[in-house]
């Protein structure tokens, strides 16, 4: 197994960028579960503070490629898990956008079961990335992105589960349009988180 830290040092600041970057995703996520447990969670702006703030981490990494000649991972791939991590928060404050513009429909609906998979999967993304800077072990790698695409798996049952009671004519039209759109864009959330999975695991495998 190659250690990243022996070749490139403990401080490689990429590492440090694409660990904050998920944990902003982490913490997007966490506000988004508080509002489908129907919890006190942050406001719009504050949404919009953290998807902004990891935008600002991205552009740091796209900044930092141009001035680096080596880096710990090859340059396609360090773009490529920094932009799939971007987009976890992105899709979250657009879930929410939607979801507070008529709370009182999004609210006709349970999305705990949602909100529990999102928990697991964030948290999955969150060590994938520690377990990269770690050492590029494929098969704790392996493990982690096989039990993300089980809860990416899941999800979709979960989600036409929800959507064959959603058109089964016992909600308002409205709330059936509003609650669909909702479960499209949590769809996509799920498949960001399952995004940054594959990535980290092509990466652990190129440098296995």
């Amino acid at each position: 197994m190659i250690s990243i830290q022996r070749l490139f040092g403990k401080e490689d600041r990429f590492f440090d960028l694409l660990i904050a970057s998920a944990e902003q995703a982490r913490q997007s996520i966490g506000g988004l579960t508080r509002i489908l447990r129907q919890q006190p969670a942050p406001s719009l702006d504050e949404f919009a503070g953290m998807r902004k703030k990891d935008k600002a981490i991205t552009q740091e990494i796209s900044e930092l490629l141009v001035k680096t000649f080596v880096t710990a991972l090859e340059r396609e791939d360090i773009e490529a898990l920094s932009t799939a991590l971007y987009k976890i928060p992105k899709t979250v404050e657009k879930f929410v956008e939607r979801a507070m513009i008529c709370p009182d429909k999004a609210a006709a609906v349970d999305f705990t079961r949602h909100a529990e998979m999102l928990d697991e999967a964030t948290g999955l993304v969150v060590d994938m990335i520690h377990a990269l800077r770690k050492g590029m072990d494929i098969v704790r790698m392996k493990e982690l992105n096989d039990r993300m695409q089980t809860i990416e798996g899941d999800a979709d049952k979960l989600m036409l589960e929800c959507l064959k009671d959603l058109y089964s004519g016992k909600y308002d039209t409205l709330v059936v349009v509003i609650v669909s759109n909702l479960y499209d864009l949590l769809e996509k959330v799920f498949d960001r988180c399952r995004d940054v999975g594959n990535i980290a695991k092509q990466i652990a495998y190129k440098n296995s």
